[in-house]
């Protein structure tokens, strides 16, 4: 009982007041939700969410019924339409749901699965030897957050249908989910077709009372999705169709088919030179656990039984840094891993210690590379197939099957160590760098995490080893500190004399520094002005880097405002985003926004400036308009600023570095995957890619904006 249902009255008369009270909680307070209402009741149990993740979950419930059959071998081809009426449509080649009489219930095989909760083929009994549902609710769910549903089944020669209103059977008069509706039970039998044909169309409107309005489906995500499937079941054809164009045009359709399965899939997802081949990795294992099994006359038996485990693994290392471990259970995406992944990067840590030992690559007194190491530029697909997988939740991202670890530990470390130990000349090269790759990241890290150790914030008597140009600050207050990234010499004398040296420093570095995409961590740590950066922040670089130990709340970059400044502004974006970018991710990197004009009035009214500064040429225009307008007059000499050491110190200071008036731009990644594809299509050793981009984006180009 909560303090909502008891009187305000009896709140406040103390303990004998709530007693008497007391008397008027009786059952008939208590709520039995039955069947499908629970589902509407409280959504977000079952899909998530009500947004548009939650719209997608519901999506997902119905494509992965139809992949589960393709998973038994029984359906080829999936076809997913989005309607310009707002509702979407799955069609399969399967064998069609159930039609006859389930005699429990004494409803259709169809009515079971799209009404009753907890109900469905996939509980042991034979129908499914691996899938993606678990719970017999997907199906059920989808019914109940839809205001209309409509499913047509296609067995025994003949064309069933059945259609629901928010989880109730009956038929529709009309077409959409606002026509007259009848309820009433039971199949509807239809054409005659012929007997081999097979299959289920389902189609639904989701239930806008439920979802926000601005809940969406989102064709990429689908693609993604689709084109994911198709990779994980080999020889299934997945066709996406959106038809919900504008005025009959703009519609869309993918088809999606691999042959080549995780192989192939894994080729897709790197991004890098591959260091190996693609490894396949496959074995099974079998483990017991004791489950209910329903017996012939419906009860509910503790049972043992013996599974089985199949894992299928396909891996490869690239020269990159980056680790793309992909992991799925029957095909469903496990992204938060669990136990299989548990036991793929602990067994593959320990296997290529093992080889490393074996082979002398890691001396006596080195230690194991640790998890890192072992996956540094890794691409991974890691999947298992196994009957009634333990998941947490219906939402099934994390995989709690216990023995999955054991199992899938056993597999790695036989097939992985025959490729690391292979005495064939291809494969004991591939090996070699492999191994060779591992080691190198293990000494990296070390070196760099001795180097983060050296550059810890000094005392008063330890601030000479940081260098010797950084004119530093006299707060000890990180979250006050701010650092200047200046660039020159020249604008240095005029920055260190607009600053608060109480809580901003100053750090110079010459012309543009390494572009370190297209470098490699030891030659990054040499160039001077990139290990001035590392060590004056003093927090490490890459997968040492630690946030906490930064020495500076801010770090803005202040550059010309000209070509050559974005391009350092750029080339120091680039430096922060592949080696210390949880300072982006929080927020702590900016860029000060200089004046590009100045312009003097001619005898200013009492409280208003001598100077104006302006950002822009559009901006210049614009205020050269207004003080026409005023007839405010103007110095004809309007000062065009080509770099920061132009200004005086007094003009610096108020339009760039006082937090008073100065304007900054915050450094923000919203989508860290496609912010590195951008890095590396812009800063990486790929020319052709950069060329293409720049061809076909010529014509797109503001030439206003260029600084001739």
């Amino acid at each position: 009982m909560t303090a909502d249902s008891v009187p305000s009255t009896a709140l406040l008369t103390g303990a004998g007041g709530a007693d008497r009270e007391s008397s008027n909680y009786t059952a008939r307070h208590l709520l039995v939700l039955e069947g499908l209402e629970a589902v509407r009741k409280r959504p977000g149990m079952y899909i998530g969410s009500t947004d548009s993740r939650g719209l997608m979950h519901c999506l997902w419930e119905i494509i992965d019924n139809s992949v589960d059959e393709a998973l038994g071998g029984y359906c080829d081809a999936i076809e997913v339409i989005l309607h310009d009426d707002a509702s979407v449509e799955v069609r399969d080649n399967g064998r069609g749901i159930p039609v006859d009489v389930e005699p429990k219930t004494g409803l259709s095989g169809v009515e079971v699965v799209m009404t009753k909760l907890h109900a469905g083929g996939k509980f042991g009994g034979g129908s499914y030897a691996a899938s993606g549902g678990l719970h017999g609710v997907g199906a059920s769910v989808v019914n109940a957050l839809s205001a209309r549903l409509d499913v047509e089944v296609d067995r025994n020669s003949t064309t069933h249908s059945i259609s629901f209103r928010r989880g109730v059977p009956g038929m529709f008069t009309e077409q959409g989910p606002d026509s007259p509706f009848d309820p009433a039970n039971g199949l509807r039998k239809g054409k005659r077709i012929p007997k081999t044909r097979t299959g289920t169309r389902v189609r639904y409107w989701a239930d806008r009372q439920i979802f926000l309005k601005d809940a969406k489906l989102d064709l990429e995500t689908l693609y993604q999705r689709a084109r994911q499937t198709a990779f994980l079941v080999p020889g299934l054809t997945i066709v996406v169709r959106d038809e919900r164009g504008i005025n009959g045009e703009g519609k869309t359709e993918e088809t999606f088919r691999f042959d080549g399965g995780i192989s192939e899939f894994c080729e897709y997802l790197a991004q890098d030179k591959a260091v190996c081949d693609v490894q396949r990795l496959t074995g099974t294992g079998t483990f017991k656990e004791t489950v209910p099994v329903l017996d012939d006359r419906g009860h509910m038996t503790a049972t043992e039984v013996t599974r089985e485990l199949g894992v299928d693994i396909a891996l490869r290392w690239g020269t990159g840094y980056d680790t793309t471990v992909r992991s799925f259970v029957n095909i469903i995406a496990t992204p938060k891993g669990g136990t299989h992944v548990s036991g793929f990067e602990r067994s593959l840590t320990k296997t290529v210690n093992e080889a490393l030992r074996s082979t002398k690559l890691l001396r006596v007194a080195e230690d194991d590379v640790v998890k890192d190491d072992a996956l540094e530029g890794l691409t991974a697909v890691v999947t298992v197939r196994l009957a009634e997988p333990q998941f947490e939740g219906q939402t099934k991202e994390v995989l709690g099957t216990s023995a999955a670890n054991r199992i899938v530990a056993n597999v790695v470390a036989k097939e992985l160590k025959a490729f690391l130990t292979s005495t064939k000349r291809d494969a004991k090269a591939q090996a070699r760098a492999v191994l060779d790759k591992a080691v190198a990241a293990a000494r990296t890290r070390i070196a760099a995490r001795q180097h983060k150790d050296a550059q810890r914030r000094k005392t008063a008597l330890e601030s000479s080893s940081l260098p010797a140009k950084l004119a530093d600050c006299r707060s000890d207050d990180v979250e006050r500190s701010e650092l200047f990234i200046v660039e020159g010499d020249s604008a240095l004398g005029t920055a260190k004399l607009a600053r608060n040296s109480e809580f901003q420093a100053l750090l110079p570095i010459r012309g543009k520094i390494l572009n370190v995409q297209k470098s490699s961590v030891s030659d990054m740590l040499k160039n001077a002005e990139c290990g001035a950066i590392i060590q004056v922040i003093g927090a490490g670089s890459g997968r040492t880097f630690d946030i906490d130990a930064a020495r500076y709340g801010k770090v803005i970059m202040m550059t010309d405002a000209d070509v050559d400044g974005s391009h350092i502004r750029t080339l120091l974006l680039t430096l922060f985003q592949r080696y210390m970018r949880p300072m982006v991710e929080a927020g702590r990197v900016f860029a000060a926004v200089p004046p590009l004009h100045r312009i003097e009035l001619v005898q200013p009214k009492k409280g208003q400036d001598k100077y104006v500064y302006t950002y822009s040429d559009n901006e210049l225009r614009q205020t050269l308009l207004e003080l026409q307008r005023k007839n405010v007059r103007i110095k004809d000499s309007i000062q065009r600023y080509k770099g920061l050491g132009e200004m005086d110190a007094d003009q610096l200071a108020e339009t760039t570095m006082d937090p008073r008036h100065r304007t900054l731009r915050r450094i923000n990644i919203g989508d860290l995957e496609s912010s590195e594809q951008v890095f590396d299509l812009l800063m990486g050793n790929e020319v052709a890619p950069r060329k293409e981009f720049i061809t076909s984006s010529a014509a797109t180009l503001d030439r206003s904006r260029i600084d001739v």
